[in-house]
């Protein structure tokens, strides 16, 4: 009994040994337990302090963490970036307020955290893939909260954002009408926000199929694409077409990585899978969301995609450009637009009043001008290009195929630039964490296949 208690005791060890759990598992974990805890009215009221801790919490990683190991190549534009932003706060004569403006600093350092936090740790290729299996087992779990949601309408959601609720419509035009003739939100999944399943049904999809790619286990595989049609039903019947469109974006990127390292085999079982999963979740939507999703979807295909963003999002690009670059080459003054502006600013002083932003590159712009887009945009190439290094890069095995998925990610990512300011939210700090992650693992890569130590030059 002592014996095979010690054994027990020692598999659980060499168990833990091997997912090597680190304080970016614990940083994903928290940041889903605070989404979570918005979910009860009793707490939704402290919005405010929850969403800031989420924020908060990277920053104080970046204190308390040690700054040891390689530094990831978008490092160095990422200092130049908070250069720019320090010289914002102290010398623009139109900065909103210091809170505002104070906060609008925090806010890109606290996304920018993990590229100096995430080196410091013990990142191994074993623990990478378990941190790929959280991911995705959270984003899972909030995408089938989605599908519940418009299966039994009412039973499975729970607080609506005050924001939401507040508002002049009351969140009434993110209804959707079923084929059965209800009305009910668009998928929120673990979220607050109708819609909001869309960004987990998009991780569900990308982790679900690369997961599916790697490990021969069937009863892995069958999970793995189930996730993955999950997924892509809820960002079908969420009826947010960039999430869709970033899904293909995503796949397109990831095939040319299997392509480029010639990996024929696993190419085709995902081209014809993933063909497979669009069109049945696309069949398996329309049944449920009936005439209102098949034409949001079919939107997409109306005319050619440059009038099709033009007509959504495209306006804001060439307003951008054209009127707002003119007149704020060098910036407009921080804590002028978005939920920093909402909690922070006063909008007393006429000169600097609010200004609307809802893509990254208006964003950009008006917090630093030309030259805060132009080295956020270089730190963006160092990130794709780091991981693009990492995907062909033979010495690394089996984990490479990981390169392949967060070079894809990555690409969809900027993509979505475009379309929504999303490095001035929690996926901002998704973004860099899993990229300086994965740099971390790739370097720490020397326990693959029980070779003989080396380290990997990236």
């Amino acid at each position: 009994m002592i014996l095979k208690a010690s054994q027990d005791l020692s598999d659980s060890s060499s168990i833990w040994a091997k997912l090597n759990w680190t304080w970016a598992h614990t940083f994903i974990l928290l940041q889903f337990i605070l989404q979570i805890l918005l979910l009860f009215p009793e707490i939704s009221v402290l919005r405010m302090p929850m969403r800031i801790a989420s924020f908060a919490l990277g920053l104080l990683l970046l204190v308390r963490l040690p700054k040891e190991h390689g530094r990831h190549p978008a490092t160095y534009p990422a200092f130049i970036v908070m250069a720019i932003m320090l010289l914002q706060f102290c010398l623009h004569p139109h900065i909103n307020s210091v809170t505002a403006g104070a906060a609008q600093c925090a806010m890109y350092l606290a996304i920018f955290s993990p590229l100096f936090w995430v080196r410091s740790l013990k990142i191994t290729p074993y623990s990478f893939e378990s941190l790929m299996f959280l991911l995705w087992g959270i984003h899972t779990l909030s995408a089938g909260f989605g599908v519940l949601q418009v299966y039994f309408p009412g039973s499975f959601q729970l607080a609506l954002s005050t924001v939401i609720q507040n508002s002049t419509f009351g969140g009434e035009q993110l209804l959707i009408t079923l084929a059965n003739g209800q009305q009910v939100y668009r998928p929120m999944g673990l979220t607050d926000r109708p819609g909001g399943a869309a960004a987990a049904g998009f991780y569900a999809f990308m982790f679900g199929v690369a997961i599916a790619l790697k490990n021969k286990n069937p009863i892995l595989r069958i999970a793995c694409l189930g996730s993955a049609g999950i997924g892509l039903f809820c960002i079908y019947l969420s009826q947010v077409r960039s999430m869709l469109v970033l899904a293909a974006i995503s796949m397109i990127f990831f095939a040319v990585v299997l392509l480029r390292t010639g990996q024929i085999a696993r190419l085709m079982v995902m081209a014809s899978g993933v063909t497979a999963l669009f069109v049945g979740t696309f069949s398996w939507a329309i049944a449920i969301g009936g005439q209102s999703t098949l034409q949001r979807i079919s939107s997409l295909f109306a005319a050619s995609p440059e009038e099709v963003y033009q007509q959504n999002r495209g306006h804001f690009l060439q307003h951008t450009m054209e009127n707002l670059l003119p007149q704020y080459p060098f910036g407009a003054g921080l804590g002028r637009w978005g939920m920093i502006n909402n909690y922070f600013g006063d909008n007393t002083d006429l000169v600097s009043q609010p200004i609307w932003v809802e893509i990254q590159w208006t964003g950009w712009l008006l917090d630093g001008g030309v030259p805060l887009i132009f080295a956020y945009i270089i730190a963006l190439l160092l990130a794709c290009q780091t991981a693009w290094k990492i995907a062909v890069n033979r010495k690394l095995g089996n984990f490479a195929l990981w390169g392949g998925l967060i070079f894809a990610y990555d690409i969809g990512t900027v993509a979505i630039t475009f379309n929504y300011p999303i490095f001035m939210s929690q996926g901002g700090m998704e973004f860099w964490l899993l990229n300086t992650a994965l740099f971390v693992a790739a370097a720490n890569s020397k326990i693959l296949d029980n070779k003989p130590s080396r380290t990997v030059q990236l």
